[in-house]
């Protein structure tokens, strides 16, 4: 016994101080992977195809496994809790990026609008899904201009079904999002999670004292 009290003792025996640190970060660097992998990401707002629901400066965290986890380096997922749902605000990888590699892809955020088997159809700014007219409480119509049909998807399009697997989105600053009324349907395989609650807001133009958004910081995202 006393053998072991003063082996414990000993200073000699302790770890260096740098090592202790090193394996900490180590540790840490982990976690911090494992969490951003499989748990939360972070992500900030980099335009203002959201607005007024989200602002430029916006951070953000997504949760990423209540649509299910995916594995690495593969489109399957395991643990799904749910599938989106009309009115989620989701962040995906674009489509349109599918063949650039993979640190050239962007993340876009927009609102679900359209579930798989669903009938879209916009008039006159007004969205229709399965012949009903669907309003958000989050969509805003910045440009009193009607675009026509010939003209630009924006305000005339459909109707369409959306694909099995796939959604439909759009940007709540519906006259200012470039979403799937453009380029088509988001695969549920790109898509990365539900944004759920701002954590911090900058606002970069504004005067210093007023950069920090404090009443934007812990409000969820509905």
């Amino acid at each position: 016994m006393n053998f072991f009290k003063k082996k414990a003792l000993d200073p000699a025996s302790k770890k260096p101080w740098y090592r202790e640190w090193s394996e900490a970060l180590i540790v840490a660097v982990v976690l911090a992977l494992i969490i951003r992998t499989f748990l939360f990401q972070a992500f900030k707002i980099p335009s203002g195809s959201m607005l007024d629901t989200l602002l430029i400066g916006d951070h953000l965290l997504v949760n990423k496994f209540i649509y299910g986890t995916h594995l690495p380096f593969s489109d399957q997922r395991f643990l799904t809790l749910r599938h989106p749902q009309r009115g989620d605000v989701i962040v995906f990888e674009f489509p349109g990026d599918a063949s650039k590699s993979y640190f050239d892809r962007r993340d876009f955020i927009k609102r679900v609008i359209g579930e798989p088997g669903d009938k879209i159809e916009i008039r006159e700014k007004n969205v229709f899904v399965n012949g009903v007219l669907y309003k958000n409480p989050g969509e805003v119509h910045k440009d009193p201009q009607l675009v026509p049909a010939v003209a630009s998807p924006r305000d005339f399009a459909g109707p369409i079904i959306v694909p099995k697997d796939s959604y439909f989105v759009m940007g709540d600053n519906r006259d200012y999002s470039y979403d799937s009324r453009f380029w088509g349907f988001v695969p549920e395989k790109k898509i990365k999670g539900l944004a759920f609650i701002k954590y911090w807001s900058w606002n970069a133009k504004a005067s210093l004292l007023k950069k920090v958004r404090w009443n934007r910081i812990g409000r969820l995202i509905h």
